[in-house]
């Protein structure tokens, strides 16, 4: 017993916080790293800038692509006859996720690779961002949404319509609580993965982690995609759900709509809290 608590004391010691959550973790001595300064509400001079023009070019691009390959991805499961011929659910969740993981190794140097609404509502709530290049970005996410999607039903109209074209709907047996809640769940998940994966002080203490930062990301959707395909289709990302049902234009594409944008605000606004305050209580200072 005596041996016992001798090891865990010196296993404390070694494998301790390099740096105090909440205390020198937030000072300017002896930080390991570099803390980005907050963003400003309005920078003005964004609106001046090709680099702020390009940022939303890319958060166009990719999210267009996002919702081509994933779209035709569930049409095709959706046409088959049998689910063992296709790729199946899984399948399904290994397009959303492993199209994010791509798309956000490609555009993560440029405009940080959002790629969804809720994302970069998560980010600006986090002070990551401007409101300017949240509502820029928020704007762009949504048309290449809609394009996206369009393309996919102007390639393949009749089929669109008779499958569905990959809207986001209640489904049968699940009440509108459910779908919300798993909106929720879902989003916040994949917000929270993201913050810990761009982590600054992680980053300093792990070279790998910038390289990495995508794969966790797209793993998350990847998840997400497994648990909540059966209630709501998984959205978590209202502009892939605004693409799809405007493409789409039932009603049941609308019923329940306002599910799609609501619970993905709200998981991303709970998971950046939770990482600013609590995992990494940064609205607090030393008491030094």
């Amino acid at each position: 017993m005596e041996g016992r608590d001798g090891d865990v004391r010196v296993g404390a010691n070694m494998y301790g916080e390099r740096q105090p959550i909440g205390t020198v973790a937030q000072t300017e001595d002896g930080n390991d790293y570099t803390e980005a300064p907050p963003a400003p509400l309005f920078e003005a001079r964004e609106l001046t800038s090709w680099s702020f023009f390009r940022a939303g070019i890319a958060e166009f691009v990719a999210t267009f692509l996002f919702l081509y390959v994933t779209v035709l991805t569930v049409m095709g499961v959706a046409k088959s006859p049998s689910k063992c011929s296709t790729v199946g659910v899984q399948g399904i969740a290994w397009s959303f996720g492993g199209m994010i993981f791509a798309l956000v190794y490609c555009t993560a140097g440029i405009s940080g690779g959002h790629i969804n609404p809720a994302v970069t509502f998560g980010l600006f709530l986090a002070r990551k961002l401007s409101l300017t290049r949240a509502v820029f970005y928020i704007i762009m996410q949504c048309l290449g949404a809609i394009c996206g999607a369009a393309v996919v039903k102007g390639f393949q109209s009749n089929q669109y319509e008779r499958l569905g074209g990959a809207a986001n709907t209640l489904n049968k047996g699940h009440s509108e609580v459910d779908g919300l809640g798993a909106e929720i769940v879902g989003t916040f998940v994949l917000v929270y993965t993201v913050f810990s994966a761009t982590d600054a002080k992680r980053n300093a203490r792990d070279s790998h982690v910038p390289i990495l930062a995508p794969l966790p990301i797209g793993f998350a959707v990847f998840l997400v995609h497994l648990a909540t395909i059966p209630i709501t289709g998984t959205g978590i990302n209202p502009a892939r759900s605004l693409g799809a049902a405007l493409a789409y234009n039932k009603d049941q594409a609308w019923d329940n709509h306002w599910i799609f944008w609501v619970g993905p605000f709200i998981g991303a606004g709970l998971a950046a809290l939770y990482h600013q305050i609590v995992i990494r209580a940064i609205p607090f200072k030393s008491t030094k």
